[in-house]
């Protein structure tokens, strides 16, 4: 049977929802050495992530038109962002199998994602105007891809201060190595995926410019501007004055929370509090 297109949002996000709530709440695997290999079989809770992400997947897809409309416009909103950007950072997440390293890393992204794609049922967003700019496509995928970047940034700076306390911990052996990722390959990680994030934020923006008329300095262009600044800083930082450790982590959540408050954070308050319709520029 083939599910109308007004029902098939809801079904997608049950099921993502549920094999996220499976995939957090199962029991990780134990080992004897108490550390898991570099290569083995995943594990059902991989599987139960798979699956979620698929109909994820299938979620955003169904919830990007609003079908109750004569003819299906397309439609965006704070919600959907969030729940587009969790599916990247799990989809990368997944390709470098950082879940088989750290349940509790998997665990997290799993309650994350189950919250997004729940959200973005409950607030979908709204009919996005037909398209007066052939520009204005790419610049919406590149500040979705920016957000997913940054986010994959964040996840890996998270597993990077694990991976410090643990070198740290004193209960550690001098024969015993934490697991997971290497540090340094960590560290490394995190900042190519700021520099990524970084050149396809300026793309936004420089695109963004060319069918903005009239420029207007609202929330969300004048946040968008400070978060790119402050990426600007800590990779000017990172390659010519050695930042590390807290420090570039520490600019890492400065700018990411700037880019977040841009687009998520102004249409939250525009779509949720105020009721206002948005335009997604």
């Amino acid at each position: 049977m083939i599910l109308s297109p007004t029902l098939l949002p809801l079904v997608a996000t049950a099921l993502a929802a549920g094999a996220y709530g499976l995939a957090a709440l199962w029991p990780a695997r134990a080992f004897p050495d108490g550390d898991a290999p570099r290569t083995h079989r995943p594990d059902q809770a991989w599987w139960l992530l798979a699956f979620g992400w698929l109909a994820h997947a299938v979620a955003i897809v169904s919830e990007a038109f609003d079908w109750s409309a004569p003819v299906a416009v397309a439609r965006f909103g704070f919600a959907p962002a969030l729940s587009v950007t969790l599916w990247l950072v799990l989809g990368i997440y997944a390709w470098e199998r950082l879940q088989l390293d750290s349940p509790l890393i998997r665990r997290s992204l799993a309650v994350l994602a189950a919250l997004t794609v729940v959200l973005a049922l409950l607030y979908p967003g709204q009919d996005q105007p037909a398209i007066e700019h052939g520009l204005a496509p790419l610049h919406w995928v590149l500040g979705i891809a920016s957000y997913g970047l940054f986010g994959a940034a964040l996840l890996h700076a998270v597993m990077w201060r694990l991976a410090e306390r643990r070198l740290r911990d004193k209960t550690v052996g001098a024969s015993r190595k934490p697991p997971g990722i290497p540090l340094l390959k960590l560290e490394s990680l995190t900042l190519r995926f700021v520099l990524a994030g970084f050149i396809v934020l300026t793309l936004t923006l420089v695109l963004g410019s060319l069918f903005a008329h009239p420029w207007r300095w609202d929330h969300k262009t004048l946040f968008s501007i400070m978060s790119w600044a402050v990426f600007a800083v800590l990779l000017a930082g990172r390659y010519w004055l050695g930042w590390r450790g807290k420090t570039a982590i520490g600019w890492l959540y400065a700018g990411s929370a700037l880019l977040l408050l841009a687009y998520v954070g102004s249409r939250f308050v525009l779509e949720v509090l105020l009721h206002r319709p948005t335009l997604t520029t």
